[in-house]
């Protein structure tokens, strides 16, 4: 199997940060014998988005992280070739709720956001070659605008 892999990722950081690139680390699982690997793991790599999350439970032997999957946007009749994937907590170390991603927030305006459904914690979203989800790319700049139309419009479920 190939060694630990990393790849370009945006984080929404829960506080006053920016959103930022970052680097997301990967390692290799086997899949061979799983005919309907989640999609995350398709790949044959396991992300790890906990190391760039705040507040995340570490150590427990659960998976502390849940992910949502963006393969089509709002208006869109057709799938992304490329779609993302967004990595949020799942499990905090102390049981309390993640806080209010404050970008998320204010991109959702008072309007349309909802606090109990809400996208809390630090974000982060990979990128993958092709809806099958065969192998993680790196993501750009250039996919924020898509990400961010994703935020605006859509609640945590």
């Amino acid at each position: 199997m190939d060694d630990v892999v990393s790849y370009q990722a945006l984080l929404f950081p829960h506080d006053d940060r920016l959103p930022h690139l970052v680097t997301l680390t990967t390692s290799p699982v086997d899949t061979s014998g799983v005919p309907t690997a989640a999609k995350p793991f398709r790949c044959g790599k396991i992300p790890h988005p906990e190391v760039l999350m705040d507040y995340i439970a570490v150590g427990s032997g659960l998976q502390p992280w849940a992910y949502k999957v963006i393969d089509i946007l709002d208006g869109m009749t057709q799938k992304l070739a490329k779609p993302y994937i967004m990595f949020y907590g799942a499990i905090s170390r102390d049981g309390l709720p993640f806080p209010v991603n404050k970008y998320c927030q204010e991109l959702q305006g008072a309007a349309f956001f909802q606090e109990d459904c809400a996208w809390k914690g630090n974000l982060v979203i990979a990128k993958y070659s092709d809806q099958e989800y065969s192998s993680m790319t790196n993501i750009s700049i250039a996919d924020f605008p898509l990400v961010k139309n994703f935020l605006q419009t859509h609640r945590m479920e």
